[in-house]
């Protein structure tokens, strides 16, 4: 249960509110009630020749300033594009179709510079069922591209399916805001061991 889940929409600006789209589909309304205080949502979007009932989009910068605003410094800018729509009963095929667009968005979108520290790619599949081999697949994904050997930050794409009537889903490692789309519950994922763990202080 995030801080989100807590809150009702008439809590946040009437302008704000106001820009949040609805849907037809009463699952994907109630999804974006969670999105809605961390991302621009857009429904019917259509990018590469795909289309999404659910786009979001996440930005922030970091910035350190020297006793002044107007003298910041190590700035970075972080952002995530989350894709969601329905699917039927998914395949590999089509989880390995949405990384390659993944990478081909990233080419377009992402500013590779100083500054750039972070972008993500997350799809997410709304399944009537979720197959085996699909799981099998989503839980041990992991696709993270480091730009100029890191000097330029990294994008990851990222992947989740749910299947809401089942009340299953299975995310990757990074795809935390599967959480919003799993209405009953938090997602859950494999505990790491210490091996694991120890790891990735050292090589993510």
């Amino acid at each position: 249960m995030t801080e989100a889940d807590g809150r009702e929409p008439a809590d946040l600006p009437a302008e704000i509110r106001e820009a949040v789209p609805t849907w037809d589909d009463e699952y994907f309304d109630r999804v974006s009630d969670r999105l809605m205080y961390s991302y621009d949502l857009e429904r019917d979007y259509d990018v590469r020749g795909e289309t999404f009932d659910l786009y979001g989009e996440f930005r922030v910068l970091n910035q350190k300033q020297f006793f002044h605003p107007a003298l910041s410094y190590a700035d970075h800018e972080t952002e995530e594009h989350v894709f969601a729509r329905r699917a039927g009963r998914p395949t590999v095929a089509d989880l390995e179709s949405l990384v390659e667009l993944g990478h081909d968005l990233a080419d377009d979108w992402v500013k590779a510079d100083e500054e750039h520290y972070e972008t993500k790619f997350t799809f997410v599949l709304v399944a009537d069922e979720l197959p085996d081999a699909v799981a099998s697949f989503v839980d041990g994904f992991r696709d993270r591209t480091l730009l100029k050997y890191g000097y330029y930050g990294h994008y990851e794409v990222n992947l989740a399916v749910v299947a809401p009537d089942d009340e299953a889903a299975v995310a990757s490692e990074k795809a935390d805001v599967a959480d919003a789309f799993a209405l009953w519950g938090d997602v859950e994922r494999e505990s790491e061991g210490f091996l694991s763990r120890f790891a990735k202080r050292f090589w993510t």
